[in-house]
């Protein structure tokens, strides 16, 4: 799937979040992911590659992921896909810019669900969704074969912070260890923050998640 998938990052925003995009193997299709605050100004790239948006995909709902769901939509017409544990988090968008002295749009409704075994295909390529709430009820993770997008759940040394409304240490940690660390080591991790990992580094070196031993609510990045 490396050779038929081709993954484009952006680091954009306050927030310094990543948004990739995701390019099918005919390199017409494409999906964006997490397109947070500051991602609107990707879109005159996408096309002028000549690429047609056919996903909207959101790891989960917080702003810095979700903050151009509106502004991708209205331009075009791509579908939005959300895990409904998420959903409400799009609903409260604009409150979560002024807790932060921001202003956004609001962010439409989404059209499919992202639950864990449900078909999501681009461009003829099937993505598997993995459910990994933690960092907020409906965290997704997105697998590609051997990369796998892993949003605000784990970070290269760190995870997602679970001190947030919606937050549980114990349903983070559950997710990367029953799901993230059971994928093969040489899977590429790419985040929501900061560089890429692999899952075989963060199960030996993770200061938070690699020894079984360890306990306590974990802060982490974002």
């Amino acid at each position: 799937m490396r050779d038929s998938l081709e993954i484009l990052r952006f680091t954009v925003g306050p927030f310094e979040e990543n948004v990739y995009v995701v390019v099918g193997p005919s390199g017409r299709r494409a999906a964006i992911v997490d397109p947070g605050i500051g991602s609107e100004a990707l879109l005159q790239g996408i096309l002028d590659r000549g690429l047609s948006l056919d996903w909207i995909l959101n790891t989960h709902g917080h702003l810095d992921h979700a903050a151009g769901n509106g502004f991708f939509k209205e331009r075009t017409g791509a579908a939005l896909a959300i895990h409904p544990g998420d959903a409400p988090y799009l609903r409260d968008l604009e409150a979560q810019g002024r807790a932060f002295g921001l202003t956004l749009a609001a962010s439409p409704e989404p059209d499919v669900e992202l639950r864990e075994g449900s078909p999501l295909v681009l461009d003829g390529v099937p993505l598997e969704v993995l459910h990994t709430p933690g960092h907020t009820p409906g965290g997704t993770c997105i697998a590609l074969g051997d990369r796998v997008l892993v949003g605000d759940t784990l970070f290269r040394g760190s995870v997602g912070r679970t001190d947030l409304p919606g937050g549980s240490w114990p349903d983070l940690e559950a997710s990367i260890r029953r799901k993230l660390f059971r994928l093969p080591g040489s899977t590429v991790c790419l985040p929501g923050h900061g560089p890429e990992t692999t899952i075989g580094e963060e199960r030996s070196t993770n200061p938070f998640v690699s020894d079984p031993l360890a306990a306590g609510a974990a802060e982490g990045r974002s």
